[in-house]
């Protein structure tokens, strides 16, 4: 089969073709591509040398395609429309009728605080998208999110990847949980010398034994013990509850598990500043309309978390 060089071939006559085959006439078809007739005439006849065929013949005031014309008809046609959804872009998300699903990278954490809310939205605004969840190493988000194995990542990157783009979700703190009837605490307020000298609870994703607190403590010349370390946060609440172990969580943990009524909220007796958590994605998708709803909705429920959270602390100052 002969082989076309297409850096020789004038792609436009394509779309001389187009107009010709539904229009059936030089004329119309001139009119339509804003070209002059003898310019619309000329560019039939480089198509007839193209494809070796006449093409068009005119049959009473009509143009009527060849055997040849309607063969290679739907061929082109297609390929034009293809090109041109192509150049316009991909077509706007419509999140009521997609059924998509988005992968996203986040700790037991950050899921178990913003999926909730963000899944009882999603059943009203995008009922039959799906999410996918998955954990990661910090040290490879920014490779899973170039590489489009997650359309975005949740958590605290105090210095994100490069070639990612980042937007603030929420402000989270620390503060300490035991067991009700914890000894260290039932009467006087507890000393930082007694908070250290408590065995603690760490959840650490990295295996190490160092977390935020500790290098507070290191300050202050205090080292406490971590008696446990465990890669999922969640397990902690179930640890602390049956042992005298304590640990410093986010708040919006230490809020919803001391409703069990097993466990008990205390402020620490450090000082600890607030900290971020944060979404990143690829550069590469900053446009895609898909990606930046999903951006748009998560910053939505995180801003009423922000209010929850707001309003629980002042009842519970006031309390």
């Amino acid at each position: 089969m002969k082989s076309i060089n297409l850096a020789s071939v004038d792609l436009n006559l394509l779309v001389v073709f187009e107009a010709l085959y539904e229009e059936r006439s030089v004329t119309a078809a001139a009119q339509r591509l804003y070209l002059g007739q003898p310019a619309t005439s000329a560019a039939l006849g480089r198509l007839r040398l193209l494809f070796e065929d006449e093409l068009f013949i005119r049959i009473g005031r009509e143009m009527q395609p060849t055997s040849k014309a309607l063969e290679i008809a739907p061929t082109l046609l297609a390929a034009l429309h293809q090109i041109r959804q192509t150049l316009e872009g991909r077509q706007p998300f419509t999140p009521e009728r997609s059924e998509c699903s988005f992968m996203i990278a986040s700790s037991d954490y950050t899921s178990f605080v913003v999926m909730p809310k963000f899944l009882a939205f999603c059943k009203e605004a995008a009922p039959n998208i799906n999410i996918r969840l998955i954990g990661f190493e910090k040290d490879a988000v920014g490779e899973l999110l170039e590489q489009g194995e997650v359309d975005l990542a949740i958590g605290v990157f105090p210095v994100p990847p490069q070639q990612t783009c980042h937007k603030t979700l929420f402000q989270e703190r620390f503060v300490g949980i035991a067991r009700k009837g914890h000894p260290a605490l039932s009467s006087e307020p507890l000393t930082l010398e007694t908070f250290a000298a408590l065995p603690h609870a760490l959840t650490t994703i990295r295996r190490d034994e160092i977390g935020f607190i500790d290098r507070i403590l290191s300050a202050h010349n205090l080292k406490r013990r971590i008696a446990v370390t465990a890669p999922h946060m969640l397990l902690l609440p179930s640890l602390i509850a049956s042992s005298d172990l304590i640990a410093s969580v986010p708040y919006r943990i230490a809020t919803h598990v001391k409703h069990f009524g097993t466990l008990q909220q205390f402020e620490l007796p450090i000082e600890t500043h607030p900290w971020t958590v944060t979404m990143l994605w690829s550069r590469l998708v900053d446009k895609d309309s898909a990606n930046t709803w999903l951006r748009q909705t998560l910053r939505k429920v995180c801003a009423d978390l922000d209010r929850d959270a707001t309003n629980n602390s002042s009842q519970n100052f006031l309390t």
